[in-house]
This record gives structure tokens, sequence and C-alpha cells, in this order.
């Protein structure tokens, strides 16, 4: 019983030295790497307004102009062509960014393809240097909750990205909730 506890304790400080747990941050190659799950296909818009159909017919808010640093769509088989079935952007401030959406308007599997998303969006946002990733509540919560995304309130949003008061916000923090708000500065 003795050695159990020394192999954990080991365990335990092997795993604090190689920076507490997290994993490697992917890099940015690897992390736009197209992606599909359920026969769709998840990749970064070259054109983020390609987009902005689908965020004015959810009468979503969009990016200020030339505030876009990333964006991905998701797209389905339709008669030999492909068919853009959600999206969602992002823009940043340093090393914060905001994401606008997921915008989904497929008739199944709405919240999946937006999970899928979103989980592109991090890997997208982490490969690129971002701390911290914002997100209005938009009635996905269980997405949020999913990837680690906490309840914060609107004045840790930097100016950068600060838009009219909302709904509320949440935010994600290196795919943990175990961070304190006396961590946000806001500029």
């Amino acid at each position: 019983m003795g050695r159990s506890r020394t192999r954990a304790k080991s365990q335990l400080a092997a795993s604090s030295h190689s920076g507490g747990g997290r994993a490697p941050t992917p890099s940015l190659a690897s992390a736009t790497v197209p992606r599909v799950w359920q026969g769709i296909g998840y990749r970064p818009l070259p054109d983020a307004g390609d987009a902005r159909p689908l965020f004015e017919f959810a009468a979503l808010p969009w990016p200020e102009a030339g505030a876009i640093f990333l964006a991905w769509g998701a797209f389905a088989a339709a008669s030999g062509t492909e068919r853009l079935i959600g999206a969602l952007v992002a823009g940043r401030n340093l090393s914060d960014a905001m994401l606008h959406g997921p915008v989904v308007i497929a008739e199944t599997e709405q919240l999946e393809i937006a999970a899928q998303l979103v989980a592109a969006a991090l890997d997208h946002a982490t490969a690129s240097g971002i701390a911290t990733v914002f997100a209005r509540p938009q009635g996905l919560d269980r997405v949020w909750v999913r990837y680690g995304f906490i309840p914060v309130p609107e004045s840790t949003l930097p100016a950068g990205l600060a838009r009219p008061a909302g709904v509320g916000l949440y935010a994600w923090r290196g795919g943990s909730a175990l961070w304190t708000l006396r961590e946000v500065t806001p500029a």
C-alpha cells in the first residue's frame, strides 16, 4: 500500500513539472486541418464573409470590419456539391478572442454541429496564442459547459472586444474553469 502512494506522488510531481497536466499546444497548421464528423465537414473559411448570410438570418452580431481572425464552417454534401450549414467567427484583441456564433441551420444534430465548430475554433485559437476566449450565451449552455467555459461579468471583456452590453458572457481559459477573475486585467 505504501508503494502505491509513492507512485501516485511521483506521478503527481512529474505532471506538475510538465506544465500542470495541460495538453501540448497544437501548431497552427495542425489546428486548421479540415475535420469530418458524421458526414459533416469542418474547415476554416478562406473568406469569412461567406458566413455572413447565416449570421444575418439568425440576427446575430457580426464582428467589426477587419476584426475577424478566424472563421470556421460546417459543410454538408448536397446533390454533388457542398452547402454551408454552420459557421463561427472570432475577433481578436491581443491574447483574447470573442466568438461570434456558432450559427447552425441544419435540420438535425444542430447542437453537436455547434459543438464541433467550437472545438475547432478553440484548437485554432490556442494554436494562435489566444489565452482567453469569450462567447455570448445564445442558449448554448451545454456546449459552453462541455468545453470549460464559465459565466463571467461583462466587465472582464477587454475594451478591444467590447460591444454594447449583452445578456451575459462566458469565458474559456486553457481548458480549465479553475481561474479567477483577478487574473483578467480589463484594459
